[in-house]
């Protein structure tokens, strides 16, 4: 589930209650064009060019499962929020898509192995991030990759993770790595924005 405007977690129950709105952000609903169709294209480049099982954690509605089937890939999605995964449900309905509520930090996939681990806004706010990536490392097929979008968000109490902790953490876990800045695109966000917004794309 996505989040850069709150200074601290949100308890499940306040997810669920946000659900029903949650989509009104630009970035959450993708429902502007332009919005959409720059997710898109960034998922496009971040994902494998081949149809490839995506493991998206902390999937909210489910906005950017729906991009990535609709891009030719098998998504199973996770969210601890019921009331999300049930409308991430309702939006992928009929799509080659598994939604399960559960937490993203220890996702219910039992030993399945995915290609791609796609976290966004989600690192940040779990109590060990280094703890869950070491477990997501273990998800991931030989060759497979993280797509960690992240950021730090507010200013008089900035929440969020750098892209400098983030690196740090994934370098030992991953062969190749590569950082995306992205507060400059404002497409992406349906506004302009001025705070550390990024991506890491890094393969194992």
């Amino acid at each position: 589930m996505t989040s850069e405007n709150t200074d601290t977690v949100a308890p499940e129950a306040d997810w669920d209650a946000r659900a029903a709105d949650f989509d009104e952000e630009p970035d959450h609903g993708l429902r502007d064009p332009e919005v959409r169709a720059a997710w898109a294209g960034r998922l496009r480049a971040w994902l494998p060019g081949y149809p490839a099982d995506v493991l998206d954690l902390g999937c909210g509605t489910g906005s950017l499962s729906l991009l990535a089937v609709e891009q030719g890939h098998r998504v199973t999605a996770v969210d601890r929020s019921p009331a999300m995964t049930e409308r991430a449900r309702t939006k992928l309905a009929g799509r080659a898509a598994e939604i399960l509520c559960g937490d993203a930090a220890a996702p219910p996939v039992g030993e399945r192995r995915f290609d791609v681990v796609l976290v966004r806004h989600v690192l940040w706010a779990l109590p060990d991030p280094a703890g869950a990536l070491r477990h997501w490392r273990e998800l991931l097929r030989p060759q497979g990759r993280f797509v960690l979008v992240e950021g730090v968000w507010g200013t008089l109490s900035p929440v969020g993770m750098p892209a400098g902790r983030l690196t740090a953490l994934l370098e030992p876990l991953t062969s190749d790595l590569r950082v995306e800045r992205l507060s400059a695109h404002s497409r992406l966000w349906g506004k302009d924005v001025d705070d550390e917004r990024y991506a890491v794309v890094a393969t194992v």
